[in-house]
């Protein structure tokens, strides 16, 4: 049997075609994506196999004559794996459909203000220097400690040491 281009093509199409139904915001062609892509391998690895043989039994054939049982095996675990993120996907469809009675991914605002910030590294920034939305939540200039829960388990861990051995357990917030 003389290999042929016709099935890395249709690899490659299964692939490609997979790809770019992933990169939707639809969740039901998020799915049909991750299928394509699944039985894009299926085939992947089939082809890995060589030249189609005899079944792989001892005593049956010889082993120059025989197929190679492996590929075989690594296709019936991607067709496990694929089936079960499948069903997981499903879930997150029928659960979206339920909540927003939509199965489409909308804009989310949140993302387009963090993507219009700078390009600084978090680690660069002084949290003070900061729009007060975008501080971290128990910033100094929360008021935690006027919080009665918050007060509560100031108290509670007053006098346990502190994992910092630098630093002296203190209950300055109490005050």
């Amino acid at each position: 049997m003389t290999p042929t281009v016709v099935l890395p093509v249709v690899i490659g199409v299964l692939y490609a075609a997979g790809v770019y139904l992933l990169l939707d915001r639809s969740l039901t062609r998020v799915l049909l994506g991750f299928l394509l892509l699944g039985n894009a391998t299926n085939l992947l690895l089939l082809s890995t196999g060589g030249p189609s043989g005899l079944a792989p039994i001892l005593g049956y054939a010889e082993p120059e004559e025989m197929s190679d049982p492996l590929p075989q095996a690594l296709v019936l675990t991607a067709i496990v794996i694929t089936f079960g993120i499948a069903a997981f996907v499903l879930a997150i469809i029928y659960r979206s459909w339920r909540l927003v009675r939509q199965e489409v991914i909308e804009v989310d605002e949140e993302d387009r203000r963090v993507a219009r910030r700078s390009g600084t590294d978090a680690d660069e920034i002084d949290p003070d220097d900061l729009a007060p939305e975008d501080r971290a939540a128990m910033h100094a200039d929360t008021f935690a400690a006027d919080n009665e829960v918050e007060a509560t388990l100031a108290r509670h861990y007053a006098g346990i040491a502190s994992d910092d051995v630098d630093l002296p357990p203190t209950d300055r917030h109490l005050k």
